[in-house]
């Protein structure tokens, strides 16, 4: 069974939660760009660190979903770990999600459900204020 073939009982939380985790494993900048990267070919990190010019903890913390979820895999290479891509069908999912994305202009950006730049408007809790609202009731 597939996303796209479910029917509307089938596509209950329980049935559509792996497509889910995928997506919010995929949802991550950093992960995207990461993957992006290993899609031109595998890496060390300490590849990865230089030309995405992000911090080794980063990147090793950041590989740890897509390599748990079985999209990247590693292999040593003496003292280092190489890292590549597992399923070249994540390339086909990127460029589709490229391709919606060039559909919609900024309208998925600007989502407030999705975290866009709606969502910084958003009145925030932080634990701070949830103390002092509580003091003062």
């Amino acid at each position: 069974m597939t996303i796209t073939d479910v029917s509307a009982e089938a596509a209950s939380r329980p049935a559509l939660a792996p497509a889910a985790a995928l997506f919010h494993g995929l949802g991550d900048s950093t992960r995207l760009a990461l993957l992006r990267r290993l899609a031109e070919g595998e890496a060390r990190v300490v590849d990865l660190v230089a030309e995405l010019g992000l911090a080794q903890s980063t990147v090793s913390a950041h590989l740890v979903c897509p390599r748990d979820c079985g999209l990247v895999d590693s292999r040593p290479r003496g003292r280092a770990s190489v890292y590549s891509l597992t399923h070249p069908e994540l390339l086909d999912l990127l460029a589709t999600a490229e391709s919606l994305l060039a559909a919609t202009g900024k309208a998925v950006v600007l989502c407030a459900g999705f975290g866009g730049a709606r969502a910084e408007l958003r009145p925030t809790t932080t634990p701070e204020t949830t103390r002092d609202e509580k003091s003062t009731r």
